[in-house]
């Protein structure tokens, strides 16, 4: 398998696992707060990272890495687990599912901003066109209205792409496990306090499928799934793989069809086979030009 082929495939495996993110957390905000979720499985992510550094015998980060490694905790540890938290408590899990689709423009945005990639303009097309599928979608579920939460969905998936593309331009440096793990850790203190601040009262009367939502964005949605999907970004290119975050909306409402008792639609079908469609066209046209010099943040 060659590196691109094997990049893809990392991400497909990590988007799979970040499918059930949505739908854990529409689960887990029915007995946990928002802020307590976000800060919870942060905290418990980060002790985990932090066991996997140690164990490896892993080094600390230069100095220059700092900044950007704060920049991957700020859209991925707290802006996107947060935002969409606070979402999920007034949208279901299948409508803020749909925006995920808009996640690839996002991502290789910033990966043309901060990693330097130069796709060729084909790929923009798919990429626009495969996004503009999934807001349509959106926009046909809602009845073409925008609410605060649709508006707490858009700005999740802007700090997620961020922290995507940042988090991929250093996994070429770091590594995939490393990035997310050393983001996790940057960002523990400040979790384990706000845990203890925002723990609610009444832990014992938290239901069970809330502490199974809590345990897999924690372990998944927070870690395992990262380790995948940086891997594959840094070996397949950003915006490229990038593209798979396309499916991941109707890998996440069969997920909430089958958890929660959504129902899916054959417009929602039709809508599948058309984003990979374009998916596939996308992957065709990722490659281009050698690229651009990577810009750098210092600390």
């Amino acid at each position: 398998m060659d590196r691109t082929a094997a990049g893809w495939l990392s991400g497909f495996v990590g988007i799979l696992i970040f499918s059930g993110s949505l739908p854990a957390t529409r689960v887990a905000v029915a007995s946990f707060d928002p802020v307590f979720l976000t800060v919870a499985r942060g905290a418990i992510a980060g002790i985990l990272a932090g066991g996997l550094l140690l164990l490896f015998r892993e080094k600390r980060p230069q100095r220059g890495d700092l900044l950007p490694l704060v920049v991957v905790a700020l859209g991925v540890v707290v802006g996107f687990p947060l935002l969409t938290a606070l979402a999920l408590k007034h949208i279901t899990s299948a409508h803020s599912t749909v925006f995920i689709g808009l996640l690839p423009l996002s991502t290789a945005i910033f990966g043309v901003l901060r990693g330097g990639e130069r796709p060729q303009p084909v790929f923009w097309l798919f990429s626009c066109l495969g996004s503009a599928i999934v807001a349509g979608f959106a926009l046909i579920q809602s009845d073409g209205t925008i609410s605060p939460s649709d508006l707490l969905m858009l700005a999740a998936i802007i700090v997620c792409g961020l922290g995507y593309a940042e988090g991929a331009r250093l996994s070429r440096k770091l590594g995939g496990w490393q990035v997310i793990s050393w983001a996790l850790v940057l960002s523990l203190p400040l979790m384990l306090v706000l845990s203890v601040v925002a723990m609610p009262e009444t832990l014992p009367s938290i239901s069970n499928p809330s502490w199974l939502g809590l345990a897999y964005v924690s372990l998944f949605s927070m870690l395992i799934g990262f380790i995948f999907w940086y891997h594959g970004l840094a070996l397949g290119g950003i915006a490229g793989v990038g593209q798979l975050q396309l499916l991941q909306p109707f890998f996440s409402l069969v997920l909430a069809a089958t958890l929660l008792g959504e129902s899916v639609s054959w417009g929602m079908l039709a809508a599948t086979l058309a984003v990979v469609a374009c998916v596939a066209g996308a992957k065709k046209f990722a490659k281009a030009a050698p690229p651009l010099a990577q810009p750098a943040l210092s600390a």
